[in-house]
């Protein structure tokens, strides 16, 4: 079987959850071309798993200090480079179009007539899950900036709807773990403010990762240039992270038991969504904007809450293999099996809400 892949490159969790999937592709007899769109190619780093991989402008955007710039955001994309690489895309040798709420694969897909399944968190938004920030505007975005015929939505629960648990990669460590160590990744922050909220709680220590040109140690504060394997080990030894409100970072956190503090991206439906989700379930704090005494009662009072979720990526992967795509019993019968493998002790929320027979 040779697939298409779309990834929506913006942010780095569509791509760690492309990485996942990847490294079962072969196992399942798939061969995967992959496309990357929202950010420039030289701004895209250890891409060599991804073989032959292209790269298109997209749709991407623009944030200034913590909140989405909607006109900026207008301004900044190419609605003609879109059309002209939609239309240039040529479907015709690929089985099956997957899409990570990549646009480019998504319309060529729906011009062409052919079947476009997508995977990722945004799918989640086709079903009943806590909202915030949903006016018309943002809900009519999410549904169509990359439309799929089969939606693949993945959550941190299930909240009784057809939604899969997150594709949780974690990367273990031999070294013990800090309570008092915390991993900071506010990349829609402006670094000054960040380091001005750490600089208070001298009784922690702060890794810092953010596109700086070298390390630099400010006591208990330390900036760190972005590093996958750093950030991997950093995580795995940290007692809590701070962290924008996307998706796969805060599974990460979950799946690790980590102690975990949102800065949701305001003006964006989907990161304002993940905060509220996340209050919700108990699962961490949030906060709107920079706020010290927010993040000293987290600090203080917080704990993490771990959630164990199964292998989704193989499974999602031999789902796929099996090439039943439109079998919704079938597409069922896999997302009632990983809830079910899911292990969250001590998390009153999966308690309350058992998995239903039939979604």
């Amino acid at each position: 079987m040779k697939i298409l892949f779309g990834v929506q490159a913006t942010g780095n969790g569509h791509i760690t959850r492309a990485r996942a999937l990847n490294k079962w592709f072969s196992e399942y007899d798939i061969e995967a071309d992959f496309l990357f769109s929202g950010r420039p190619k030289d701004q895209l780093w250890d891409m060599d798993e991804f073989g032959n991989w292209r790269c298109c402008r997209g749709l991407t955007f623009v944030h200034e200090a913590g909140e989405l710039k909607l006109a900026k955001t207008i301004k900044n994309n190419s609605l003609r480079e879109l059309y002209r690489d939609i239309h240039s895309l040529d479907l015709s040798k690929y089985d099956l179009i997957v899409t990570d709420f990549e646009p480019v694969t998504a319309w060529a897909a729906k011009r062409q007539k052919r079947l476009c399944v997508g995977i990722g968190h945004q799918y989640a938004f086709y079903h009943d899950i806590p909202r915030r920030g949903a006016d018309f505007a943002a809900s009519t975005i999410m549904r169509n900036f990359a439309p799929v015929d089969v939606g693949l939505g993945l959550h941190w629960h299930h909240f009784g709807g057809p939604i899969l648990p997150p594709i949780a990669e974690i990367h273990k460590t031999e070294e013990p773990s800090d309570p008092n160590k915390v991993v900071v990744y506010l990349g829609f922050e402006e670094p000054d403010q960040v380091i001005q909220l750490l600089e208070p709680f001298e009784n922690y220590l702060f890794t810092y990762y953010a596109p700086f040109s070298k390390y630099e140690s400010r006591g208990h504060i330390q900036l760190k240039p972005l590093s996958r394997e750093g950030f991997h080990n950093d995580l795995a030894t940290a007692g809590g992270v701070i962290c924008n409100a996307g998706f796969e970072l805060s599974s990460e956190a979950i799946q690790f038991g980590k102690k975990l503090l949102l800065k949701p991206l305001l003006g964006q439906m989907e990161q304002l969504s993940n905060a509220e989700a996340i209050n919700l379930l108990g699962l961490g704090m949030s906060m709107d904007t920079l706020d010290t005494n927010v993040l000293e009662t987290w600090l203080t009072q917080s704990e993490g809450k771990q959630i164990l979720y199964p292998n989704v990526a193989e499974a999602i992967v031999k789902w796929i293999s099996e090439g039943d795509w439109l079998n919704q019993e079938k597409l069922h019968s896999m997302i009632v099996g990983l809830w079910r493998e899911t292990v969250a002790k001590d998390v009153p929320s999966f308690e309350k809400a058992p998995i239903p027979t039939i979604l």
